[in-house]
């Protein structure tokens, strides 16, 4: 028989006669009990205290609690050797993780992890875990960790808390959307949290500037400074903001009168905070712009004494001196720029600039090439052609000149070690170990204000000359000074950007330097609260390379072509084609992928004494099998070590489909599974109970609505649920892993699966229809499809679309002009997945305009190269390196003009009538449609929307809507290149955009394809002529460029198929988790598919059938819940072709019962939320009306009418 042991049984005479019985001295049980007091105050204690433990009343003595907790917590592992319940291991990690013992806490949750196959219910467990990651700045996963908090829980009591971290974490990646809405989201919920409501509001306003809505952010800003309690630190940052979007920005009159109000806002700023570095920096930059040179000097003086640690600082004093003509005295300032940050492109520039007008070339040419080498540097292509410019120049000079000439300045190495520059270094290093004592954790960033070490700084003499100008149009850098909630929003890591007028291709020449560059920085990239200097976590979790280890001797310019490898099938005619066999060449299909579990990627070790995470190694998930034998070495599993090895464990989960119709899973399993509880020690801690599991109810979809609501009549009073269909079930949705084995080099450009109509019978002969929907061809291109039918693509065409309604909005996309199979970043140096595009509007006329003069642009270049290429027909060298360097020049602008609507019958019928030509299944509006069957229009998806293209234009990277299918018709007259990767690989696209800090439904993104191909991805290439239509099935990645000047049709359709039903609740779900709105609303849509179709399908039946029942049950308990607690639930109804409604805050869809606030429901205009926000909002909701639109009557006729239809075959 196994042995139990019970805490609460222990008393203090079986505590004497255990430690009697184990005379060896192993340990002294005595003193590891608890009283009865003590397990009364650690009941309940979880990770949801981090943070807050010290506001108890009897915070000291918790801790000292907590230690003899965790005390009693190892004796007892040690004594059961390992064998234990998986949440003594959960419970032993929130006791570390209070401690803010992250190495233990981290231990303790991974053998939960391991041990619990259900663990993603638990979601304290997740919260811990999500902050252990945070700590250690594994930000992509604790994202995923905290994602998964909200979706399991989104009553989850540190909801706000989470809603922060993750608003710090994505705007630290650039995700500044994204950071936006959980700071929102945060501001709106009135629960405690340990950043005030102001501190939150600075963030807001500030992820505007970044995001270059200097009004929103100044609007937001002056708000910020009406609240009259406003702390003075916050004011000064506020002011200080203020006052540098005034010197850069054109927000008010004219030059004079915007630096007259930015030194107003940066003196008032320092009347707040006299010791802000940062505001005397700016402070001087605007000085120097109005040419008020000593006072410049004196206010970086005074930012140098403040904050000495900024190269941008030093490197504006070396401008100033430059200026003046003090060479000696901008060499050592540069000098320390550079040692401050050695990837300070600005001041190597700047530099090697004061190098060249001194006749140094040598010393000139290593600055530029340090320059290039820096992350931050925007004028690459410039650089590239100075250095070449001045190689050859060294080439030409005697060997004796260059030995015999005088040096004004000593070389980039002597000046390395100069007074000025060694001293500020071995300062330097000084400041950074006083600052490494600093505590960093989140609780004393946010309850106490860090002022950087001050040094006194040894410098010369400053002079006062005449300063002539310097460059006005940089954006800055945010530092904004030592304020708790700064912390968090500071950069380390500067980016600098800026317009550098190198020399002319003449020696000596040194004019223009009244435009050197101001270093700033504009974009965040670590916190202040993670900084690389602290012992804690001075190695991140992924390794970087330092710049010092960067060769700086040689520069390479690389151009890779990529060769167009476009393979399609050969066109076959369509009678050929077949139901079963209809499979795409060369395509492995995986028809039930497994999902990954959270922990896609393991620590190796981490170190306890230090707490710093050495490394982590990137493994592909595997499926895990447990091993019979899970024994302790040591008291939490291993954290009694030096070192912790996390082995991540890879479980296989049910796929969504199958556990819609599997309900019942084994829940509450303990160390793997049943087989081995028998041979474990079951230890109950006795300390709290076991974290709830979400129920799930024994109720089949077969049952009846009597017995459905019958099995959850009570639930209501438990509390209120939770909106999800697919929760109780499975785990939260995530990302499919690879499909395995790998597919081989040689099929990874698949052949395009082409069908050729001849005529009209063609195109409505069944076979094709069945062969564009099956899942295992992920695009079919339909060729002669405008022929076969004989549309009249001409009322598509720009001329009748000018002619009908010229002044109709197009929706614009200002992009560069790039190769199709390559996507370079601005300065043309590397390749990037990350794709900018600028939004703006115009109407069809002017784009029209725009597309005539881009043709003709194009006629005189194409003249132009003709004559180029008849020039240089013999020279193949220059023709080489042209190609080689075709990246580097600067790219031509263009404009793609998207998302024109044309869903208004009136204003489009001609073009909308040619459209039922189509065959039923590709048809705007069909009965087997299921987007026919929202009841509403959704622009662009079941109506039609146009492009009108240049060649150029490109439509990133995406999924459709919800996973929806795609039909595409090209009008011309040009054609398009189309890529497309299956829906099984889309994971690791996401994965890849994650490491490029991409959101893979949200951000702009065109996929490296040597990325994709070594990670195995296969890539469909094709080129989509006028008149072809191109289908998109459910969940297929693809992205488009416009080869000519086309204009192009697209809806989306669903078909009436298991597959798409299964990818749209997927990504319905996948959204929820991601915090973004689902266009089509897949709960509404599954009632209307209830009321108004026929299924036979069994699969898709059961799906939609297990939708209406969850539905169902949330409906009746939500509103049970509610007249429990006295609210009235107020009929409302619904109208005809009324949108289905959403939350206003968060976002979701709210289906039947709809929270209104009080003024609102008054007011008529019915600003839903759902019953999530309204609580966070009002806990009570009392300043709140419930709102019904469906009498639970109907809802239970539609669930009980709706059965499975006899197949047509049976029937026959």
């Amino acid at each position: 028989m196994p042995v139990k042991f019970d805490i609460l049984r222990i008393s203090g005479n079986e505590e004497k006669k255990m430690a009697a019985e184990k005379a060896r001295g192993e340990g002294e049980e005595g003193s590891f009990s608890l009283t009865v007091e003590e397990k009364k105050a650690l009941c309940g204690l979880d990770s949801s205290f981090f943070g807050f433990l010290s506001l108890c009343k009897d915070g000291v003595k918790m801790k000292t609690l907590l230690n003899k907790a965790i005390h009693c917590y190892e004796s007892l592992i040690v004594k059961a050797e390992g064998k234990v319940e998986s949440d003594f291991f959960c419970q032993l990690g929130h006791f570390n993780l209070l401690l803010e013992d992250y190495s233990k806490a981290l231990s303790s949750y991974q053998r939960y992890y391991s041990l619990q196959t259900d663990y993603w219910k638990n979601a304290a467990f997740l919260y811990g875990l999500g902050l252990v990651y945070f700590y250690y700045n594994a930000f992509q996963w604790a994202i995923r960790a905290f994602q998964e908090v909200l979706y399991v829980d989104p009553n989850f009591c540190r909801a706000k808390e989470i809603h922060l971290r993750l608003g710090f974490m994505f705007k630290v990646n650039t995700d500044y959307e994204s950071s936006l809405k959980h700071f929102q989201l945060a501001l709106r919920d009135s629960n405690v949290c340990t950043l005030s409501s102001v501190e939150i509001q600075f963030h807001i306003a500030h992820l505007y500037e970044i995001q270059r809505k200097y009004h929103s952010a100044k609007a937001a800003y002056e708000q910020l400074l009406q609240i009259e309690s406003l702390p003075s630190q916050v004011k000064a940052t506020v002011l200080q903001q203020l006052g540098w979007m005034h010197h850069n920005m054109d927000l008010v009159g004219d030059n004079t009168t915007k630096e007259r109000y930015a030194i107003q806002y940066l003196q008032k700023s320092l009347e707040e905070d006299p010791n802000s570095g940062q505001s005397w920096y700016f402070l001087g930059r605007c000085y120097s712009c109005i040419g008020k040179v000593q006072d410049a000097f004196v206010s970086y003086r005074q930012s140098i004494d403040k904050s000495e640690a900024s190269a941008d600082t030093w490197c504006s004093i070396g401008v100033l001196y430059q200026q003046q003509n003090q060479p000696m005295d901008a060499l050592q300032a540069y000098i320390c720029a550079v040692q401050l940050d050695h990837g300070h492109a600005a001041a190597w520039m700047d530099l090697g600039i004061l190098y060249e007008s001194c006749n140094q070339t040598q010393d000139a040419i290593k600055c530029y090439l340090n320059a290039t080498r820096s992350k931050s540097c925007s004028n690459t292509s410039v650089l590239i052609s100075r250095i070449k410019f001045l190689q050859a120049q060294l080439c030409n000079l005697p060997q004796s000149s260059l030995q015999n000439k005088t040096k004004l300045l000593p070389s980039i190495e002597e000046a390395w070690s100069l007074p000025i520059p060694a001293e500020l270094t071995s300062r330097q290093g000084a400041m950074n170990t006083a600052q490494q004592n600093v505590s960093d954790s989140w609780n004393s960033v946010h309850t106490a204000s860090h002022h950087p070490v001050q040094q006194q700084v040894y410098t010369q003499c400053f002079t006062t000359q005449k300063l002539q100008g310097l460059g006005k149009d940089q954006q800055r850098p945010f530092q904004t000074g030592s304020t708790r909630y700064i912390h968090a929003a500071c950069v380390d890591n500067q980016n600098q950007n800026g317009n550098h007028t190198l020399p002319q291709n003449s020696k000596g020449d040194t004019q223009n330097h009244s435009s050197l560059h101001i270093p700033t920085s504009e974009e965040q990239k670590i916190f202040n609260f993670t900084k690389e200097s602290k012992d804690s976590r001075s190695k991140s979790l992924s390794p970087k390379t330092s710049r010092q280890d960067r060769d700086t001797s040689n520069i390479y310019v690389n151009a890779k072509e990529h060769s167009k490898n476009i393979h399609e099938i050969t066109s076959v005619p369509i009678s050929s084609l077949n139901n079963e066999d209809s499979v795409s060449p060369n395509l492995i299909i995986v028809d039930n992928p497994q999902l990954s579990v959270l922990v896609g990627e393991a620590m190796d070790s981490v170190d306890h004494d230090s707490r710093t995470c050495d490394k982590v190694n990137n493994v592909h998930p595997t499926l895990h099998k447990k091993p019979d034998n899970l024994t302790a070495s040591s008291p939490s599993s291993a954290s009694s070590t030096e070192t912790l090895s996390l082995k991540v464990t890879e479980q296989m989960h049910t796929h969504i489909v199958t556990s819609f119709i599997s309900p019942n899973s084994g829940l509450d399993t303990i160390n793997g599974g049943p087989e081995n509880s028998e041979s474990s020690i079951s230890v109950s801690v006795g300390l709290r109970p076991r974290p709830q599991i979400i129920p799930s109810m024994s109720v089949s979809i077969y049952s009846s609505s009597t017995e459905v609501l019958k099995a959850c009549r009570n639930l209501g009073k438990n509390g209120l649920p939770n909106g999800h269909i697919l929760l109780d079930i499975c785990p939260p949705p995530r990302p499919p892993t690879s499909p395995y084995p790998p597919l081989p080099k040689e099929k990874l450009n698949p052949p395009t699966p082409s069908i050729y109509l001849e005529n009209k019978r063609d195109a409505f002969f069944p076979p094709l229809h069945q062969f564009c929907i099956n899942p295992k061809n992920p695009v079919t291109v339909i060729r002669g499809l405008a022929g076969a039918l004989k549309l009249d693509l001409g009322l598509f065409s720009t001329k009748t679309l000018v002619e009908a309604n010229n002044e109709h909005i197009v929706e614009v996309r200002t992009q560069f002009l790039q190769p199709a199979d390559e996507n370079w970043d601005p300065s043309g140096t590397k390749k990037i997945w990350r794709y900018e595009n600028k939004s703006s509007h115009t109407t069809i006329a002017k784009y029209a305009q725009y597309q005539a003069c881009s043709f003709q642009e194009s006629l005189r270049e194409e003249n132009e190269r003709k004559t180029q290429v008849k020039d240089y027909s013999d020279n193949e060298s220059t023709c080489s390196d042209i190609s080689r360097r075709r990246q580097k020049v600067p790219f031509k602008t263009i404009k793609c003009g998207i998302n024109i609507d044309l869903s208004d019958n009136k204003k489009w019928k001609l073009q909308l009538h040619e459209l039922t030509k189509l065959p039923a299944f590709v048809r705007v509006v069909s009965a087997g449609n299921l987007l026919s069957h929202v009841g509403y229009t959704i622009l662009g998806m079941n109506s039609v929307q146009l492009c009108m293209k240049v060649p150029g234009s490109r439509i990133p990277g995406h999924q459709e809507n919800n996973n929806f299918c795609s039909v595409n018709i090209n009008i011309g007259p040009g054609d398009c290149e189309w890529f497309v990767v299956p829906e099984d690989y889309w994971g690791v696209l996401n994965d890849f955009c994650e490491k490029n800090n991409l959101n893979f439904l949200m951000s702009s993104w065109w996929p490296n394809l040597e990325d994709l191909y070594e990670a195995n991805v296969p890539v469909y290439r094709f080129i989509q002529r006028p008149g072809d239509l191109v289908w998109i099935n459910a969940g297929t990645v693809h992205w488009v460029q416009a080869i000519g000047w086309c204009n192009n049709i697209t809806w989306n359709v669903g078909p009436l198929t298991a597959f798409q039903y299964k990818l749209a609740v997927e990504r319905y779900e996948w959204n929820k988790l991601q915090s973004i709105k689902s266009v089509v609303p897949m709960v509404h849509l599954s009632w209307n598919m209830a009321r108004n179709i026929k299924v036979s399908d069994p699969k898709l039946f059961e799906m939609i059938k297990y939708c209406l029942l969850k539905i169902l049950k949330q409906c009746q308990t939500l509103r049970e819940a509610l007249v429990a607690a006295g609210k009235e639930v107020l009929w409302h109804g619904r109208i005809n072709d009324e949108p289905a409604p959403y939350c206003s805050i968060c976002e979701v869809e709210v289906f039947n019962l709809l929270f209104v606030t009080n003024e609102s429901n008054s007011q008529k205009t019915y600003i839903v939320h759902c019953q999530n926000c309204a609580r966070k909002t009002s806990g009570n909701l009392e300043n709140f009306v419930v709102l019904e639109q469906y009498k639970m009557e109907d809802l239970i006729q539609v669930y009980d009418q709706f059965t499975l239809a006899p197949s047509l075959s049976s029937s026959s």
